[in-house]
């Protein structure tokens, strides 16, 4: 089987995103982001964007389909599609290795599925998927200090700049973060409700993303390579190149 895409997906905190500039750095490749809330403009601490992670040994990696949108707006999985098929024709026609990386399982599916919307069905893209597991424990302590860090640095002045042009049932929509952060921003929680219930949420969230790679795997027939999440990067790169060569 030749290999036209790489797929790297996981659940929050997993370290996909780090692993996939690191991987397109050594291999020549542009990220497209499979993220439902990276598509948006403003939202970026809370959507987890950590674009210093793009920039691997002073060299920064291309990437695609974040910033995208406005806030505010119901971007969709038809959208979602033809911007990657947009993306991936972009990247291959420059010889570049497209990785596509995120970890909203409807989106990753919808393409490697081939999912007919919108009366257009997009060709199959064979992809080579690895998944990064992370051990229960390691995603949770992961989780909380890397909330702590972000509500430190600035989410919560970024919901509010969002709250100057959104209404706040709008920015409740997007949940998780803008969700938890407006309730708190709103006098409906205080900060320390706000901190626990964001907290039980993402890691809520992360086992649902685990159920939705399962049933991908198990249940839709999509083969997954996954990889230890504590290995040390170059020994994960070393095996994605591996597998890589014996698709071509």
């Amino acid at each position: 089987m030749h290999y036209e895409l790489i797929t790297i997906l996981g659940p929050t905190a997993s370290g996909k995103t780090a692993l996939a500039a690191h991987l397109c750095h050594r291999i020549g490749g542009e990220i497209i982001s499979a993220d439902s809330r990276m598509v948006y403009r403003g939202m970026t601490i809370g959507s987890g964007k950590d674009l210093n992670e793009y920039i691997v040994e002073g060299t920064s990696i291309p990437y695609h389909l974040i910033d995208i949108a406005e806030a505010g707006y119901r971007f969709n999985v038809y959208e979602f599609q033809c911007a990657f098929q947009n993306a991936y024709m972009n990247i291959t026609a420059r010889g570049k290795v497209p990785v596509m990386c995120g970890g909203t399982g409807l989106y990753i599916e919808s393409v490697l599925k081939s999912y007919e919307l919108g009366a257009v069905r997009f060709p199959d893209r064979r992809s080579l998927t690895i998944g990064v597991k992370i051990d229960r424990n390691l995603r949770r302590e992961k989780i909380t200090r890397r909330l702590k860090e972000r509500l430190e640095h600035g989410m919560i002045e970024e919901v509010e700049e969002l709250l100057r042009h959104l209404p706040p049932e709008r920015l409740i929509r997007y949940g998780l973060e803008y969700k938890y952060v407006t309730l708190y921003l709103t006098g409906q929680l205080t900060y320390e409700e706000m901190f626990h219930l964001l907290e039980i949420a993402i890691h809520q969230f992360a086992k649902r993303q685990m159920t939705w790679f399962r049933g991908m795997e198990e249940r839709r027939g999509l083969p997954i390579h996954w990889i230890d999440a504590t290995l040390p990067m170059e020994e994960k790169i070393e095996q994605i190149i591996e597998l890589w060569n014996a698709g071509e």
